[in-house]
């Protein structure tokens, strides 16, 4: 098995949260509301308001994203190239963790 180096650079206790963060980000800025959607649509997870507000803020001081100028109340983000590279990193591991468990789940578990 390959050793793939877990950069947790910002993603926090919860890399989950944040990567579904990011995930949305690379397709393009978004506000809080439109990240929750976009979350939802995609991995079928509710981020709650605390959570992703709590995972912005965090994100944003590690140079992960950055917010940008609004001219209403909703603040939009966008990804950084960091944050572009953490996503990666952290994808690459989970693809790593995906094939050793689907392995070891082909060698003598059957599911009816």
């Amino acid at each position: 098995m390959a050793n793939i180096p877990i950069r947790s650079d910002g993603l926090g206790k919860n890399p989950g949260v944040s990567a579904l963060i990011l995930t949305s980000l690379a397709g393009g800025e978004k506000h809080g509301y439109a990240l929750v959607k976009d979350v939802a649509e995609f991995a079928g997870v509710e981020l709650q308001p605390g959570t992703l507000y709590e995972a912005l803020a965090r994100l944003e001081r590690h140079g992960l994203i950055e917010a940008l100028a609004s001219d209403d109340r909703r603040r939009p983000y966008r990804l950084t190239g960091a944050g572009a590279t953490a996503l990666s990193e952290y994808l690459a591991t989970q693809r790593q963790v995906v094939k050793v468990g689907q392995s070891r789940l082909s060698q003598g578990w059957s599911f009816s």
